[in-house]
């Protein structure tokens, strides 16, 4: 007991030690670090490696807890991780590290924008949850195969790469020409970015475990699964063959769903919680207000 707040008095005078010690300089050289690391975090945002870095962020948490705490075998076992982790990283994730240094030779120094709050999101989203909603029950009625994509907080910024830019507003209109047959974008999928269309025509990853999938689902139930695997992603399906509406989320999907259960759904997913702690399908937003109420 007595080494562990021993070293964790060192570890504090060290850090004061530092702090006393800043110059100019060391300031200047610790803003370009944030402003290198920020922008790196703006690139990895688009990739599956965002999950990586949580990943990684979380195990230095549990070291520096064994190292406080003086976990011999944790901080043994994360220590040589860490030797070994990053070249394993290296090589599982090589496709998203290509990636990000592409982008980086392509990116310019931008101004900083701010962020559209939540009320603003949830507008739009409103509007967007109807057209889709509406989209959908016309493309069921005659039978038209369609893939919508909802993105959440994992960003799609791979499967965007291989479509189409619109960055238009629904309707019903936009997504029955897009996914009209024959037409040159009605085979890949929409993908809908804080309630607009922001891409068409994207192709998507296979799913992990394709051989486990029902042999009946064709490819666009198939290719909606494997984005609900790899993303938070609401996902909705309107089969060719029967004009079934789907929708696939965390690998899972299910089928049946009517306009009313679509938009009820749909809302619970994607209206964001707004500034007065209220939500749309918040769970937590919804038990506060529920006892408010009360």
């Amino acid at each position: 007991m007595f080494d562990t707040i021993s070293s964790f008095s060192d570890l504090l005078d060290a850090v004061w030690g530092v702090f006393i010690s800043l110059k100019i300089s060391s300031v200047i050289d610790i803003l370009i670090l944030w402003y290198i690391f920020y922008h790196a975090f703006r690139l990895i945002r688009e990739t599956r490696a965002l999950q990586l870095v949580q990943g990684i962020l979380i195990l230095v948490i549990f070291y520096l807890i064994a190292f406080v705490c003086d976990l011999q075998a944790i901080r043994y076992l994360l220590k040589n991780f860490f030797q070994w982790g990053i070249l394993a990283v290296v090589i599982l994730f090589q496709p998203e590290l290509r990636r990000i240094i592409e982008k980086l030779g392509r990116t310019r120094i931008a101004n900083l924008r701010p962020g559209v709050d939540n009320a603003t999101t949830a507008e739009m989203w409103a509007a967007a949850i109807e057209a889709v909603c509406d989209a959908a029950v016309n493309l069921s009625a005659t039978c038209t195969g369609a893939l919508i994509i909802c993105e959440r907080r994992t960003r799609l910024g791979e499967q965007i790469d291989t479509g189409t830019l619109l960055d238009c507003q629904p309707s019903a209109a936009v997504f029955g020409n897009i996914f009209y047959p024959n037409t040159p974008l009605h085979d890949g999928a929409v993908i809908m970015r804080d309630g607009k269309i922001h891409a068409a025509g994207c192709f998507l990853p296979k799913p992990q475990k394709e051989e486990l999938i029902a042999k009946q689902l064709g490819s666009r139930h198939r290719a909606a699964i494997g984005m609900s695997e790899n993303s938070d992603a609401v996902v909705i399906v309107v089969s060719e063959e029967t004009g079934t509406i789907s929708v696939a989320e965390n690998g899972e999907l299910t089928r049946g769903y009517s306009r009313e259960g679509l938009a009820k759904l749909l809302k619970n997913r994607l209206m964001p919680v707004d500034k007065s702690g209220s939500a749309g399908g918040n769970f937590v937003g919804r038990v506060i207000s529920g006892w408010k109420r009360k």
